[in-house]
């Protein structure tokens, strides 16, 4: 286990490029976090969305750029990316749910090729705050230039009964894992969810690094289950990932655990 920031754990590409944020149990927390790693560096990032995100707090740290095209936001962003390292930006904001709406996929390719930004964040579904999900048909919506793709899932689900109270979209993770609806969640079932052509990291593109982080580790009870995932995913034939990490986003003392597979 290692007490390394949270990007030296993911083992980023050094050059940048756009990270896809996915699945339930942590994803903003996760994007958060990497982004303020990311600034420590010394390096700029723009986070942003092909869904929707709650509309961030602002502040000196963060800016939010809203511009219905990717040209749009590049015309914004230049004179501002002197003085803020990070930006946040999106096409609209929906003021009754508090939540700022992102662009296709395909503009973020276009914003990518401005090359204005080292780096960025995407988170490509939602989850309605449950430790898991299965995606519907329209979801993920990963752009295709994503480098790396992350797969969040949250520990605590493992061990509870398989309905809505726990996972997003039950009736798909059911179908995906072949657990009966109301059956306590294993860590298998976690696994083939994470690896399954239909699962968690559906659409992820050809040639883009593969990461799963398994949160909420907050207890040594969690973080066996979240090694039994990790057996389970090395014995996947297909889907398997090129590493998972146990943790616990919320509690930056906690040490990230690193599994290559």
């Amino acid at each position: 286990m290692s007490k390394a920031s949270l990007f030296d754990s993911l083992r980023l590409h050094e050059e940048g490029g756009v990270i896809s944020i996915v699945g339930a149990g942590g994803k903003t927390t996760l994007m958060e976090r990497l982004a303020r790693d990311i600034q420590e560096r010394g390096e700029t990032v723009l986070v942003t969305t092909t869904t929707k995100i709650l509309l961030p707090s602002g502040g000196p740290a963060d800016q939010i750029i809203i511009a219905p095209q990717a040209g749009d936001v590049m015309k914004q962003a230049r004179p501002l990316r002197a003085k803020y390292r990070r930006l946040t930006a999106a096409c609209s904001y929906l003021a009754r749910e508090n939540k700022l709406v992102g662009f296709p996929a395909e503009e973020i390719r276009a914003l990518e090729k401005e090359n204005l930004f080292r780096w960025i964040l995407v988170e490509a579904d939602g989850a309605r705050h449950l430790p898991l999900k299965a995606p519907a048909s329209h979801e993920p919506v990963i752009p295709p230039s994503s480098r790396h793709v992350i797969a969040v899932a949250g520990l605590e689900a493992i061990g509870q009964p398989l309905t809505e109270e726990w996972v997003f979209r039950s009736h798909l993770f059911a179908a995906v894992t072949g657990l009966p609806p109301g059956a306590r969640i294993t860590a298998r079932a976690v696994a083939v969810a994470l690896s399954h052509a239909a699962g968690i990291m559906k659409g992820c593109p050809p040639g883009a690094c593969r990461i799963v982080f398994l949160n909420k580790a907050e207890t040594d009870e969690r973080r066996e289950r979240g090694r039994e995932v990790v057996q389970f995913l090395r014995a996947m034939d297909n889907g398997r990932p090129n590493r998972v990490i146990i943790g616990a986003l919320a509690r930056e003392e906690e040490p990230l655990e690193c599994h290559e597979l």
